[in-house]
C-alpha cells in the first residue's frame, strides 16, 4: 500500500480527478439536504485538506494553479456578468449610490479594523471587503421582471463603482505592505493604474470588437480570445505591481460589450462555473483549520462585528440613496438586499490579504462566515420585497415617434410563424400548433427545411438530404391546408441548422418560431450547445418549445403558473389566450406562495391576479388558483396532472457572480408528464411582437408582493 500512497501523494493528476469527483457529487448532496452547494464545497476542502484526511495539500502545485486560475476566473466573471446596458441607462444615480454603498461600509469596516487593534492599513483593508458586494439575487429580480425597475437598475449600475473602487483598495494596500512604500511609489503606482485601466478598458474592448468582426461565426476562436485577455490583463496587473484580481476584473469589463449575451459567453461562464471556480471554493476550505474556526467563533465579537457592521453599513447606504433619489421603503429595501451579499470580490481580496500576511486567520474565518449569511440573507429579503416593486418603462425624449412608427410597421407586417420541421413523427402536432396561432392573427406560416452543406454540392448524401426536406414541407404544407392556414415552404442550405433557422426567421420577418422539444440535454448540451439554445440566443422574436403528447386541437385545460404578472411575464398568460380562444378550453393561474402566507394575502393575490388577467386576456375563461406550498416545483407538478398543457416561461441561463442558479423551470420540464409549452423571449424584445396588448388600462400593474 506504501507504494500506491506515495504515488497519490506525488501525482499531480491524482488530486485533479479528485476534485473533479468533488465538484460533481457534493454539491449535488448537499442541494438535497437543503443547502447551498457553496457550502459543500468549503466542507470538502476541509475535510480533505490537510485538518482532515490529508489527501489535498493546499502547497501542491496543481491545487496552487488551479485556485489561482479559480480566483482569476471568479473576478473576471464578475466583471462579465455587469450589466453594461443597465448602467448606461442610469449612469449617474449609479455613480451616486455606488459612492454612498463604497464610502460608507468602508468607514464601518475600517472602525472594525482599529477597534479590534488592527494597523491602519489592515483595518482599512477590512474596509475595503465591506465595500463591494456580489448580484446574488439578481435572477430573482430577473424572474419576476423588475428589473427595469429605477431601484434595482442604480443597484446593478453601482456594482462596477464598488467592485472597482475595493480592487484599487486592495491593490493599494498591499502594495504598502510590501514595505519600503514612499509618496512618490504611491504616486507612481496611481499613474500605473489609471494607465494599465484605459489599456484594458479601451484597448481590449477595441481589439476584442475587431477580432469579432473578422472571426465572424468561428466561436471556437473567440472563447480562446477571452480567454486570452483574460491571462492577458491578470499578467499585466502583476507587472505594474498590483493583483492579478485586479486585471481580471478589468478584462470582464473591457470584453463585456463585445462578447453581448451569446453563446461564447454562455461558454466562457459554463467552464468557470462547472470547474475553476468550484475549484477556488474547495481550496478556501483548504485553509479552514476548524479548531482555529471554532476558537474564532467562540470569541465571537470579530465576526460579530463584521457581519453586523456590514449589514448595517449597507443599509445606511440604502437608505442615504432613499432620501437622496427620494425612493419608496421597498424600493430601498430591494436596494439593501440586492448589494447585501459579500461573494466574489469579497472572497478574492480577502485571500490575497490572508496569502501576503494582511489579514489574520480570524479575519479570513469571519469573512466565511459573513459569505454564508449575507448569501442567504439578501437574496431571502430580495424575494419578499421584489415582488411588490412597480416598473415604469421611461422613453427618452423624440421617442414617441419612433415607437409610434415601429407599432406601425407592427401592424402592417402579416403575422409569420416559421416551423422549422425535421422529425415526421412531431411534424402534425407542429403544424397544428402553428396553425391555431397564425388562424388567430390571421397570419402565415412558412415551414422551413434546413439541409446543412457537404463539401461537395454534389455528393449523394446532399441530393438525399434535399429529398427528404423536401418531403417534409410536402407534408407541412398538405397539414396546413387542412386546417385552411396559408403557408409559404421554404428550404434553406446552410452550414449550420440553428443559424439556418434564425436567418431564415429574421429573413422572413417571423412573428414566432414553433420549435419541437430537442433530444441533447445535460452536459454535452451545456458545454456544446443545442439547436434549441443556439435559436434562443440567436432569435430576434420569441421561441416556442413543444413537447406535444397529443393534438393541440385536444387542449381544452390549460396550466399557467405565475409569479407575477408584469411586463415579458405576461407572456405565458397571453399565448394561453390564444389556444383558449381557438379551443373553447379552459385556462388555470396558479401562484404557489410561501406556507407562512396569511390568508388575507392569498385572497389579496388572488384578486390581484384576477384584476391584471381580464385586462391581458378579456373574455377569456379563467380560474384563480393560489395555494401554499414550501417547494413550488412540486407544487406545479402536483396541479399539473389535472391538465392537457402546462405553458411556462423559459427564462435564459444567467449566473450570479459564476455560481449557477437553479432555475424552477428546469426542474419542471424534467418530470411534467404532460404536454409543455416553453416561451423562450429573445435578448432584446421588442413589444406586441408575440400577442396583442391589453384591454384597457395600463398592464404594468404591481401584482404579487
Amino acid at each position: 500500500m506504501e507504494p500506491i500512497l506515495e504515488v497519490f501523494r506525488k501525482e499531480p493528476i491524482v488530486p485533479f480527478a479528485l476534485l473533479l469527483v468533488v465538484i460533481l457529487t457534493v454539491p449535488i448532496f448537499f442541494e438535497r439536504l437543503r443547502l447551498p452547494g457553496l457550502v459543500g464545497l468549503l466542507v470538502a476542502g476541509v475535510v480533505l485538506g490537510p485538518n482532515g484526511l490529508q489527501l489535498l495539500q493546499k502547497e501542491s502545485e496543481t491545487m496552487k494553479l488551479l485556485s489561482d486560475i479559480g480566483l482569476v476566473y471568479l473576478m473576471f466573471v464578475a466583471g462579465l456578468e455587469v450589466d453594461i446596458e443597465q448602467f448606461r441607462k442610469t449612469k449617474h444615480r449609479s455613480a451616486g449610490f455606488g459612492t454612498f454603498t463604497f464610502l460608507v461600509p468602508l468607514i464601518m469596516g475600517t472602525i472594525v479594523g482599529r477597534v479590534f487593534n488592527f494597523d491602519w492599513n489592515a483595518s482599512i483593508l477590512i474596509g475595503s471587503l465591506f465595500a463591494s458586494h456580489t448580484l446574488l439575487a439578481y435572477p430573482i429580480v430577473s424572474r419576476l421582471g423588475v428589473v427595469g425597475n429605477e431601484a434595482v437598475t442604480v443597484t446593478i449600475g453601482a456594482t462596477i463603482f464598488t467592485d472597482v473602487g475595493a480592487l484599487l483598495v486592495l491593490a493599494v494596500c498591499v502594495g504598502i505592505h510590501g514595505g519600503d512604500f514612499t509618496i512618490v511609489k504611491l504616486f507612481t503606482l496611481f499613474g500605473s493604474l489609471i494607465v494599465y485601466s484605459a489599456v484594458i478598458l479601451f484597448g481590449f474592448d477595441w481589439a476584442g470588437r475587431e477580432f469579432f468582426r473578422r472571426t465572424g461565426q468561428e466561436e471556437g476562436n473567440q472563447f480562446l480570445f477571452v480567454l486570452l485577455a483574460l491571462f492577458l490583463a491578470a499578467l499585466g496587473a502583476q507587472l505594474i505591481g498590483v493583483e492579478k484580481i485586479v486585471g481580471a476584473f478589468l478584462a470582464g469589463l473591457a470584453v463585456n460589450d463585445v462578447v453581448g449575451e451569446g453563446q461564447v459567453k454562455e461558454k466562457v461562464v459554463f467552464v468557470g462555473s462547472v470547474l475553476f471556480i468550484p475549484i477556488f471554493f474547495v481550496d478556501m476550505g483548504l485553509l479552514i483549520d476548524i479548531p482555529a474556526f471554532i476558537k474564532t467563533l467562540s470569541s465571537i465579537w470579530l465576526t460579530l462585528a463584521i457581519v453586523v457592521g456590514l449589514i448595517s453599513s449597507k443599509f445606511l447606504a440604502a437608505l442615504l440613496a432613499k432620501f437622496v433619489y427620494r425612493y419608496n421603503w421597498r424600493e430601498m429595501l430591494v436596494m439593501w438586499s440586492l448589494s447585501l451579499p459579500q461573494v466574489a470580490a469579497t472572497l478574492a481580496a480577502t485571500l490575497v490579504g490572508y496569502r501576503v500576511g494582511l489579514l489574520t486567520e480570524e479575519v479570513l474565518n469571519s469573512v466565511i462566515v459573513l459569505m454564508l449569511v449575507t448569501a442567504t440573507l439578501g437574496p431571502v429579503i430580495t424575494s419578499r420585497f421584489a415582488p411588490g416593486l412597480t416598473v415604469t418603462e421611461a422613453e427618452p425624449i423624440g421617442s414617441e415617434t419612433t415607437h409610434l412608427e415601429g407599432e406601425k410597421a407592427l401592424a402592417d407586417r402579416p403575422f409569420t410563424v416559421v416551423v422549422p420541421v425535421y422529425n415526421p413523427q412531431t411534424e402534425k402536432y407542429l403544424m397544428e400548433m402553428a396553425a391555431l396561432l397564425a388562424r388567430h392573427e390571421a397570419g402565415r406560416i412558412v415551414p422551413l427545411a434546413i439541409t446543412t452543406t457537404n463539401a461537395q454540392m454534389d455528393a449523394p448524401q446532399m441530393e438525399a438530404a434535399f429529398q427528404r426536406s423536401e418531403m417534409l414541407l410536402d407534408r407541412a404544407t398538405e397539414l396546413a391546408g387542412e386546417l385552411g392556414v396559408r403557408t409559404e415552404p421554404l428550404l434553406r442550405l446552410d452550414d449550420d441548422i440553428a443559424r439556418g433557422i434564425s436567418r431564415a426567421s429574421r429573413e422572413q420577418k417571423a412573428s414566432l418560431i414553433v420549435m419541437g422539444w430537442g433530444k441533447r440535454t445535460g452536459f454535452r448540451a451545456r458545454l456544446f450547445g443545442n439547436v434549441i439554445d443556439s435559436v434562443l440566443w440567436a432569435s430576434h422574436c420569441p421561441v416556442v418549445v413543444t413537447r406535444l403528447l397529443d393534438s393541440p386541437l385536444n387542449f381544452h385545460r390549460i396550466l399557467v403558473p405565475v409569479e407575477n404578472l408584469t411586463g415579458q411575464g405576461t407572456q405565458p398568460l397571453r399565448f394561453a389566450k390564444i389556444l383558449a380562444d381557438s379551443n373553447q378550453a379552459q385556462v388555470t393561474l396558479l401562484h404557489v406562495c410561501n406556507t407562512r402566507t396569511s390568508d388575507a394575502k392569498v385572497a389579496w393575490t388572488r384578486s390581484q391576479l384576477s384584476l391584471v388577467a381580464s385586462k391581458w386576456a378579456p373574455n377569456t375563461n379563467f380560474e384563480i388558483e393560489v395555494i401554499k406550498h414550501e417547494n413550488v416545483a412540486q407544487a406545479i407538478l402536483n396541479a399539473a396532472r389535472s391538465f392537457d398543457l402546462i405553458v411556462l416561461r423559459s427564462l435564459r441561463y444567467r449566473t450570479a457572480g459564476g455560481l449557477e442558479v437553479s432555475d424552477v423551470t428546469t426542474q419542471l420540464v424534467q418530470h411534467l408528464a404532460c404536454s409543455v409549452v416553453l416561451l423562450g423571449e429573445p435578448q432584446r424584445t421588442t413589444t406586441g411582437v408575440l400577442l396583442p396588448k391589453p384591454s384597457s388600462r395600463v398592464a404594468n400593474d404591481n401584482v404579487l408582493s
